[in-house]
């Protein structure tokens, strides 16, 4: 990730649809670009893409709205997603979210009091078969239950220290 300090949002911005320019379909890469870059997409820089790619500012935010990948709040350290679709709640899910928001003390689409860890529901990771599943950063576990994920947190916490 580019430091946000070493550019203004709006050279970040420019930067990420220069890359993209003359590329149909731009927005998805530049919303991307951008997130990457600064962690977060600001609401300030939803205009300066709207000018940019010659959008509306609803056509944007409708767009990063859409789609849960997309943060206009900065992230914790450790991105928690818990897998909601059907598969996963057939197979425990439901008592898996239950005891992911009372270990975290938050609920979907919050993070942790320390910063550390928001929590995002999913709907789904595609592993249907291994339910249910949990993401924590860019890696998906199966067969997850409160005791695994316990232990998963555990040893992220530990690696942090």
């Amino acid at each position: 990730m580019m430091q946000a300090s070493a550019y203004t949002l709006a050279e970040t911005v420019e930067a990420v649809v220069q890359e993209h320019a003359g590329q149909i379909g731009a927005l998805m890469p530049v919303l991307h670009g951008v997130q990457q870059r600064l962690g977060h997409i600001p609401g300030e820089a939803i205009p300066m893409i709207a000018r940019a790619l010659n959008l509306s500012r609803a056509e944007v935010h409708g767009v990063m709205h859409f789609y849960h990948d997309f943060r206009s709040e900065p992230a914790g350290d450790h991105l928690i997603q818990v897998c909601r679709a059907e598969a996963c709640q057939a197979m425990g899910g439901r008592a898996l979210e239950t005891h992911v928001k009372a270990r975290l003390g938050v609920n979907f689409d919050e993070t942790t009091a320390d910063g550390r860890f928001p929590l995002d529901p999913v709907y789904c990771m595609g592993n249907c078969a291994c339910t249910p599943s949990v993401r924590i950063d860019d890696a998906i576990y199966a067969r997850v239950t409160s005791e695994r994920f316990d232990q998963l947190l555990d040893e992220l916490r530990e690696r942090d220290e």
